[in-house]
């Protein structure tokens, strides 16, 4: 049971939820992995944050209504306290359940009466000294139409058998990697073909593109051209996490996950005249950011910091919690930002500028005046810019 465990944590990093990302890009339904104790793995598509900052008790944790069916036999499809449907679909290896696929957290049309409901007054003044974010959140949770429901609920129940599916094969060790891509790409291909002609009023604008470039990461897999294949995949990570809607926070995980992946296609770029370290605490993925706040940054040091120096440099990116701040920090050993460049990001006068200031305003929007974005500095010995943010569940 317990290697089961770790085999599932372990599919969390592979190309396996890539292949899940791209079908479920046609989305924008919550969908996220847990283990048998309510942990949160993995997040394929971002929770709301009513559900995230507001009803869980513990950062990266289930709420209490998912933890108390946590058990043999439970239903599929349940309503939360608060009316909203979720699903709790277990991922069952050689008859053991070693973790589960949730998620929904959304109203059906005719029960979204039940928003209005829900007493504000009732949450406590201690946790939450501003209600009218309670307020906004429970004004932001989505409302589905029944039939939108139904399709999600498919493709979850094929995901949960498919990855039920893989860790039997690893467990048992009886398919090849060629084998397992096989099954993969033909019940993928089934799904797509499903949704399209069913066409459940999901977002499929980008399904050509993600589909297109999943195309040619395959072959180029087939041609052992590994570079390539795993180039396209992290492109078509940066593409879908560029397209999530950027009021929904997202982990400070999420967001580092991302970076590596920009870093990854800067790093084949530039070859060896660039060179990058990370180095993020574990206990401070699980909170929560804005997406694209740290990549902006990045893009910032590459182009003013290492692009110039003939020999390249390194990026730094460092995370730490100081009583209570989390403080995340990049800096670079290339040339600086000139005079005149600085003074265009101060003043927003350029795309870089533009960047700068509205990846501030963001924060400053999200956790108030006194965080945000903050070049400490910039010289002929490299530039250091850091984001700052509570480590409160809620903004005071």
């Amino acid at each position: 049971m317990h290697k089961t465990k770790k085999m599932l944590k372990e599919l969390i990093t592979s190309n396996l939820y890539t292949r899940y990302s791209n079908i479920l890009s046609l989305s924008d339904i919550p969908l996220f992995l847990i283990d048998t104790n309510g942990d949160i793995l993995f997040e394929f598509i971002p929770s709301p944050n009513f559900c995230t900052r507001v009803c869980q008790e513990n950062v990266g944790q289930i709420c209490q209504d998912y933890k108390c069916r946590l058990k043999p036999d439970t239903e599929n499809r349940f309503v939360c306290r608060y009316g909203l449907e979720n699903i709790l679909l277990p991922i069952i290896v050689n008859d053991e359940t070693v973790g589960y696929l949730a998620g929904l957290q959304v109203y059906l049309k005719e029960n979204e009466y039940q928003r209005y409901m829900i007493d504000i007054q009732s949450f406590s003044e201690d946790n939450f000294p501003k209600l009218e974010y309670v307020a906004k959140s429970i004004s932001l949770l989505k409302t589905v139409e029944s039939n939108k429901i139904k399709i999600h609920e498919q493709l979850c129940g094929q995901i949960t058998k498919d990855i039920s599916l893989d860790l039997s094969q690893s467990v048992n060790d009886s398919y090849s990697d060629v084998e397992r891509l096989s099954i993969e790409k033909e019940i993928l291909e089934k799904k797509i073909i499903d949704l399209e002609a069913k066409n459940m009023s999901l977002v499929v604008n980008p399904h050509f593109l993600f589909n297109t470039l999943n195309c040619i990461a395959r072959i180029a897999y087939f041609e052992n051209s590994h570079t390539t294949e795993e180039l396209i995949y992290c492109l078509s990570d940066l593409l879908r996490y560029n397209l999530k809607q950027d009021y929904q926070l997202h982990t400070i995980g999420a967001e580092i996950d991302n970076v590596k992946k920009y870093l990854y296609i800067q790093k084949v770029r530039f070859k060896n005249r660039l060179e990058y370290e990370i180095d993020v605490p574990e206990n401070i993925k699980s909170y929560r950011i804005p997406n694209m706040v740290i990549q902006p940054i990045l893009e910032n040091a590459v182009i003013h910091g290492i692009t110039p120096k003939r020999d390249g440099g390194k990026i730094c990116i460092f995370g730490e919690e100081n009583k209570n701040e989390i403080v995340i920090s990049i800096t670079d050993n290339g040339s600086g930002f000139s005079k005149d460049v600085l003074q265009k990001i101060q003043q927003c006068e350029n795309k870089s500028g533009l960047g700068f200031r509205s990846t501030d305003k963001r924060l400053k929007q999200h956790y108030g005046e006194q965080y945000g974005l903050k070049i400490v500095k910039s010289d002929y010995s490299g530039s250091t810019v850091t984001i700052t943010i509570p480590s409160q569940p809620i903004p005071r």
